[in-house]
C-alpha cells in the first residue's frame, strides 16, 4: 500500500507535475555529467544541471557551446530531454489521472483538465493522447524532412545532415531553441525554405496541442462533409490563434521600426529576419540576427513578446496568450462601464478572469525579483547592463532562450536562479505557488472595510 506521504503527493497535482520535472532533470544532469557526453571541453556538474534544466523547460539558453562541447552522445541525450520536456505537461497529466484515478479527487481532476485540456481529464485525456503524441512525431518528421533536404546540400553536412535536421526539428516544434550552432539560425538566414519551416514548427508548438487537434478534427469534417465541420471554433482555439497572429504581426512590425537587423542591405531580407525573431521571440529561442547588437527598443519588444509567452497545454512558456486577452478584456470592460468582461461574444467566467489576473501578478512579480537579484549577484561584472539582466530574466522565465551573451558569464548564484526561473517558468508561476502554499480552510470570512485605490 502507498505511504500517505505518497497519496498526499499525487493528491496534489503541483507536486506531482513538479516532482516529475524535477526527476527527469535529475536523470538528464547524471547523463549529461558522464565523459562520454562531453566533446570539446569537460562539462562541470553545475553546467550539465544548467542544460538538463534549459532542455527539460524547453527554453534553449546556455553556458557552453552545445555544438562543441557536447558529443553526439550528449546531443541525443539533450534532444531526448527536449522532446519529454515538450511532452511533459500532458504526459505526466495523463499518467496521473491513468494510473492513480482512483485515488485523485474529482477536484483534482477538474483542475487538470481544465488546465491542460478545457474538458474531462477522464474521457477526453486518454482518447487524446496518442492523437497528442502521434501528431508531435508526424510534425517533427515532416519538418526534419524539409531540413534534411536543405542540410545535405550545404558543405560539410553531408555526413550530419539526417541528425542535425532531427535535433532542430525536434528542438523548434518543442520550442526549445537548442542549436547545433553556436550562432543559432543566423548561418541560415539566407534560406527562406529553413526559416519557415523552422517557423512553422515553432508555431504549431506553440499554439497548443489541443487547438492543433480541433483545426484537425475541423478539416477533416469538412473535408467528409460532416455537419460536425460547421461548429463554431471554440472560444480558446479563436483567442489562441487570433492574439497569436495580432502579435506575430505587431512584433513584426514593431521590431522594424525599432531599428532590428538595420544593418542588413536587402529589405526582404530584413522583414525575414523580423518575421523570424518575432515568432521565435515569444517562445522558441532561436535567432537570425545578433541580440547583443539590437537597438535598446528592440530590446524591449522582444521582452514584451517573451513575457506574453504563447498558448496554454503547448511547448511554450510565458504569461500565456489566454491570460494576457482575459486580462486586456477585463480592463476594457471596467475602463467602459460594462457589467461583464467578454471575448468574441462570449462572457468570461469571474474565476477565470481572476486566475489571470493571478498568473499575471506573480509573474510580475518574479520577474521584478529576479532582476534585482541579478543585479545583485553580478555587480562585480561591470560589462553586464541592466537591460541584459532583463532579458536573460524573462527570457528564462518565459522558457525562450534568447540572450545577448551573458549566459557564460553568470555567475554561480546568477546561474542558480536562472535555473529556477526556467523551472518555475515551465511548470508555472501560479502552479508553483499553489505547490508551495498550504490550503486554507475557507472557514473565516473577515468583515469588509473600503480602500482608496489609484
Amino acid at each position: 500500500m502507498p505511504s500517505q506521504s505518497t497519496l498526499f503527493f499525487f493528491q496534489r497535482p503541483q507536486w506531482a507535475l513538479a516532482g516529475s520535472f524535477l526527476g527527469l532533470i535529475t536523470l538528464g544532469t547524471l547523463l549529461l555529467a558522464l565523459p562520454v557526453s562531453h566533446g570539446a571541453r569537460k562539462i562541470s556538474p553545475l553546467d550539465a544541471l544548467f542544460t538538463s534544466t534549459s532542455a527539460v523547460c524547453i527554453t534553449g539558453l546556455v553556458v557552453v557551446d552545445t555544438g562543441t562541447d557536447y558529443s553526439r552522445f550528449g546531443h541525443t541525450v539533450i534532444m531526448l530531454l527536449m522532446q519529454l520536456g515538450g511532452l511533459g505537461i500532458m504526459t505526466f497529466a495523463v499518467l496521473g489521472t491513468q494510473l492513480l484515478g482512483r485515488r485523485l479527487s474529482l477536484q483534482s481532476q477538474a483542475m487538470i483538465a481544465e488546465t491542460f485540456w478545457q474538458s474531462d481529464a477522464a474521457t477526453t485525456v486518454r482518447r487524446d493522447l496518442k492523437r497528442i503524441v502521434g501528431m508531435t512525431l508526424l510534425i517533427e518528421a515532416i519538418g526534419m524532412l524539409f531540413l534534411y533536404g536543405h542540410f545535405r546540400h550545404v558543405t560539410g553536412y553531408e555526413h550530419s545532415a539526417p541528425f542535425s535536421a532531427a535535433f532542430h526539428a525536434v528542438s523548434a516544434f518543442c520550442n526549445a531553441g537548442f542549436s547545433l550552432h553556436s550562432d543559432s539560425m543566423m548561418h541560415f538566414r539566407s534560406s527562406p525554405l529553413v526559416m519557415f519551416v523552422i517557423m512553422g514548427l515553432v508555431f504549431f508548438g506553440g499554439i497548443g496541442h489541443s487547438v492543433t487537434l480541433e483545426a484537425i478534427r475541423r478539416s477533416l469534417a469538412r473535408i467528409t462533409g460532416s455537419q460536425k465541420g460547421s461548429v463554431n471554433w471554440s472560444l480558446h482555439s479563436r483567442v489562441v490563434l487570433s492574439v497569436s497572429l495580432l502579435l506575430i504581426v505587431a512584433g513584426s512590425v514593431l521590431l522594424y521600426v525599432s531599428g532590428a537587423d538595420r544593418e542588413t542591405a536587402s529589405f526582404a531580407q530584413r522583414w525575414l529576419d523580423v518575421l523570424f525573431q518575432s515568432v521565435a521571440s515569444r517562445t522558441a529561442g532561436f535567432n537570425s540576427v545578433d541580440i547583443s547588437r539590437l537597438p535598446l527598443a528592440s530590446l524591449l519588444v522582444l521582452v514584451l513578446l517573451m513575457f506574453i509567452g504563447a498558448a496554454p497545454a503547448s511547448c511554450a512558456g510565458g504569461i500565456k496568450v489566454t491570460s494576457a486577452a482575459v486580462y486586456f478584456a477585463e480592463v476594457r470592460a471596467r475602463l467602459t462601464g460594462a457589467r461583464e468582461a467578454a471575448l468574441f461574444g462570449r462572457r468570461l467566467p469571474t474565476d477565470v478572469i481572476a486566475k489571470a489576473t493571478l498568473v499575471i501578478s506573480l509573474s510580475v512579480l518574479w520577474n521584478m525579483i529576479g532582476c534585482l537579484l541579478l543585479t545583485i549577484t553580478e555587480r562585480s561584472s561591470p560589462g553586464i547592463h541592466l537591460e541584459q539582466l532583463l532579458v536573460e530574466q524573462v527570457s528564462a522565465f518565459g522558457t525562450v532562450g534568447l540572450s545577448t551573451g551573458i549566459t557564460p558569464e553568470l555567475s554561480t548564484p546568477g546561474r542558480i536562479w536562472i535555473i529556477l526561473s526556467m523551472f518555475v517558468g515551465r511548470i508555472g508561476p501560479l502552479t508553483a505557488a499553489m505547490a508551495m502554499m498550504p490550503k486554507e480552510s475557507g472557514g473565516i470570512r473577515y468583515p469588509e472595510e473600503r480602500l482608496m485605490i489609484g
